[in-house]
């Protein structure tokens, strides 16, 4: 008797955290996406946990304040993003809605696409395509071990148009431009075709109608990756992510995190940029180039390819937020330069 009402208890607990989360969701697909989105299908935790093997840490892509999984469901290949633990606070609900809302309106190549979602979590557990070949963060840094190939420089510049072409989507293809906050190395995957994928819009936002920046009071974002003015005033807009864009570049031509570099910098007494623009004038490049490049012989003229690269990048990190390009402008110059070495 005791276990068929504490069964019952829970089966009740199960609907109310269905019904609420179900009701949060279509509030926020209703409102954020202008009678357009794309359908998404529902699964069952237990679909998931098979898919998963339940939820087994040697599946795992992506640990932050989620884990995203690779995992098998409906005899394909999918990514589950699941929100571990149990006291959630607001902010992660609205990060998980966030990645329901902004997928659904999206379809672009390189971003990662949404299939569905599980409302029996306390925070709904969200499945999108597969993208198991870990992130670019993976790639540049090497934390997976030695398996994966090396970055070559036609390999760069493919994956750097890829996601302008992503972030020029965003900013271009809505009536409200939605910036994404958080650009980086660890918020870009591959799938098995090795093709880069923009995911986790955990903070991102539209810009109001009539509005040029998104003011909130809060900075939100990776240190190191934040352009200077929102560091100053809290205002974000898309030339924000056009910085931040800058530095994953300097990343991808480095070799370095952000992190890693400014500590360098500053052993030279020199701001992360002058720093850069100080080995450039120095003839000194080579000092800060990642070694795969400089050891890279699949490609003519990489010294010309490599100056041009910073110079987009010196652009797009410009201290005057006016004089940064539009990412689409940033998108066309990589395609140039990956043609030249495809």
């Amino acid at each position: 008797m005791s276990s068929l009402w504490r069964r019952n208890s829970q089966e009740k607990k199960d609907n109310i955290i269905f019904l609420r989360n179900g009701a949060v969701l279509l509030e926020k697909l209703i409102t954020s996406c202008d009678g357009k989105r794309n359908p998404i299908r529902s699964f069952s935790i237990k679909e998931l946990k098979i898919a998963t093997d339940n939820f087994g840490q040697y599946q795992f892509i992506v640990y932050e304040a989620y884990k995203l999984y690779k995992g098998f469901l409906q005899n394909r290949p999918v990514s589950i993003m699941y929100w571990y633990g149990n006291d959630h606070s607001q902010r992660e609900n609205d990060s998980c809605y966030n990645n329901i809302v902004f997928p659904t309106q999206m379809s672009h190549k390189n971003v990662l696409q949404l299939i569905g979602c599980c409302l029996d979590t306390e925070i709904p557990t969200l499945v999108f395509e597969s993208a198991e070949k870990g992130t670019l963060a993976d790639r540049i840094h090497g934390c997976r071990g030695p398996h994966f190939e090396p970055l070559l420089v036609a390999h760069r510049f493919k994956i750097a148009m890829e996601i302008a072409n992503a972030v020029a989507y965003l900013h271009l293809g809505f009536r409200r431009p939605i910036v994404f906050r958080d650009i980086k190395p660890s918020k870009i995957l591959f799938d098995e075709e090795n093709v880069a994928k923009l995911f986790d819009f955990s903070l991102s936002e539209s810009i109001p109608e009539g509005e040029t920046h998104i003011k909130n009071g809060q900075v939100m974002g990776t240190y190191g990756f934040l352009a200077p003015e929102y560091l100053i005033t809290s205002d974000y807009n898309e030339k924000c992510d056009v910085y931040s864009f800058g530095m994953l570049l300097l990343e991808l031509l480095t070799g370095k995190t952000i992190m890693s570099l400014h500590l360098i910098a500053q052993d030279d007494d020199c701001l992360l940029i002058e720093y850069v623009k100080k080995n450039v004038e120095n003839d000194t490049l080579n000092e800060i180039t990642d070694p795969i490049i400089l050891e890279d012989s699949s490609s003519d003229g990489k010294e010309e390819q490599i100056l041009a690269f910073l110079l987009l990048i010196f652009q797009c990190v410009n201290e005057t937020p006016e004089e940064r390009p539009p990412m689409m402008y940033v998108a066309k110059q990589l395609r140039q330069f990956y043609l030249s070495v495809a």
